[in-house]
């Protein structure tokens, strides 16, 4: 499993909705809200078969409120 790191922008007044959106989903292992230029971070973890970028882009598509994402990929944990 690859751990992967997502920041969410949502619009205005859907950070509640698109989080418990999120969290039926089941794809997270946390989700946070987060003060800054995102509203949520989603930490995930990817399985080593699955294409990263369909795998959130298909978890995360069709939720409405979501503004933007920016994807943090790690390599190695110290």
């Amino acid at each position: 499993m690859r751990c992967a790191f997502v920041n969410i922008r949502c619009r205005p007044g859907t950070t509640y909705t698109v989080a418990e959106k999120i969290a039926l989903r089941e794809m997270h292992s946390e989700l946070y809200s987060t003060s800054g230029p995102f509203d949520l971070l989603l930490k995930m973890y990817v399985p080593e078969d699955e294409d990263v970028g369909k795998f959130i882009n298909d978890g995360l598509q069709g939720i409405d409120g979501i503004e933007r994402t920016e994807t943090t990929l790690t390599f190695k944990a110290f």
